[in-house]
């Protein structure tokens, strides 16, 4: 005849979502939202508890039990209610994983259904029927452990009553009036078992959504552990990463590879006369027209400083070189006045094709000395080596 099922399946699903996936040390919000749900299950057993009174009245008025019984049972319920949301609102289950007492409240509920069992055993199918309800509830948060053990209980409680004693049990079905009220009991009882049904389909549902979230999540966090959080190209690591991977694939594949290292002219002069904060912009801003003008298949990352790694991967020497020397042109053109009037940023790098007898230190190594001797020539020139 009762149930501690909740109101409002979809909402509260996704709290218990959100719990779910919380950890042990729950901020305030989560414990405020925690209180707000029990609330809301008590109230759906106070409900549940009075249509279940509701049909033992109609047992009453038809004679098939006394009159007391519905009472009786409507105040044991709200008592045992009443006992858990005391504790509820002194936070007893705030300091335990479950959070419901889920173990203490299925014990609670099923001793009152077989004290009503063995007290009015001639409606005893009416509260035996209530056990497939409160077990349906317990699945949705108990272990299997609790389970296997509120189980242990029952059945012991319920072969005391089917083998040691001789009571008549049954379902009352002599007049019109007591085959209503068994009807009802039954649509009851179904009633809430659907309605956590419907609960547990939409708690899966929603774990599944954030099962999906959270993989999103850790592949965003994943991205950003291989950005650089200033530029938004490859950070070192990452760009290193790929640049083993690249030449493995040109040796595979016998295809050319090539790579430059590219540097911003006298980048120190930038920020000791503008400021780091102009400083940082013109390096998003070179990141920018550089990812802007590059192919699909190209890798840029920051290498360190102002220094970039470019991979080119299945080009020559010569195609590489104009790359690099339309790059260089597109970045010293540019407006940079918006920065700071009279700016002009310039760019030098240094391009190479990998050799079969190469390593990455190596590679990078002849990249660098040709970045050194564009440098010498002047800057703002590609050189190759």
């Amino acid at each position: 005849m009762s149930t501690a099922a909740t109101s409002f399946p979809e909402r509260n699903a996704a709290e218990v979502a959100d719990l779910v996936l919380t950890s042990e040390a729950a901020p305030p919000e989560v414990l405020a939202r925690r209180v707000r749900q029990r609330r809301q299950m008590y109230l759906g057993q106070v409900v549940s508890y009075s249509l279940g009174a509701s049909v033992l009245l109609i047992y009453a008025y038809d004679g098939a039990v006394h009159m007391n019984v519905p009472s009786l049972f409507w105040v044991g319920g709200l008592l045992i209610i009443g006992i858990f949301v005391v504790m509820s609102e002194a936070g007893v289950g705030d300091k335990r994983t479950d959070h419901y007492l889920t173990v203490f409240q299925i014990s609670a509920h099923m001793a009152l259904q077989f004290i009503f069992l063995v007290s009015v055993p001639t409606i005893g199918i009416a509260f035996i029927s209530v056990l497939f309800l409160i077990f349906a509830f317990g699945t949705l948060r108990m272990t299997s452990a609790q389970a296997m053990l509120t189980w242990a209980l029952a059945s012991a409680a319920l072969a005391a009553v089917f083998l040691g004693s001789d009571l008549p049990i049954g379902m009352p079905v002599a007049t019109r009036l007591q085959r209503t009220a068994s009807m009802l009991c039954f649509m009851l009882v179904i009633g809430q078992c659907a309605f956590l049904g419907l609960f547990g389909a939409t708690l899966r549902k929603i774990l599944y959504r954030r099962s999906i979230e959270l993989k999103d999540a850790y592949q965003r966090i994943e991205e950003l552990a291989e950005l650089d959080e200033l530029t938004g190209s490859f950070n070192r690591r990452c760009i290193m990463r790929l640049l083993d991977a690249e030449m493995e694939n040109s040796r595979q594949a016998s295809a050319p590879c090539a790579i430059a290292l590219i540097d911003l002219d006298w980048f120190k002069r930038i920020n000791d006369a503008h400021g780091h904060p102009v400083g940082d912009e013109v390096l998003r801003t070179f990141a920018i027209t550089i990812f802007a003008n590059i192919r699909p298949d190209d890798r840029f990352g920051r290498y360190g400083g102002e220094e970039f790694l470019l991979l080119l991967p299945g080009t020559a020497s010569e195609a590489a070189s104009r790359t690099l020397d339309r790059l260089r042109s597109i970045v010293a053109e540019l407006d940079w006045s918006a920065f700071s009037p009279g700016m002009h940023v310039t760019i030098s790098a240094g391009v190479v094709t990998l050799r079969d007898n190469d390593t990455a230190d190596t590679f990078l190594a002849r990249a660098d000395s040709a970045l050194y001797s564009a440098k010498a020539q002047g800057r703002n020139r590609i050189a190759t080596s």
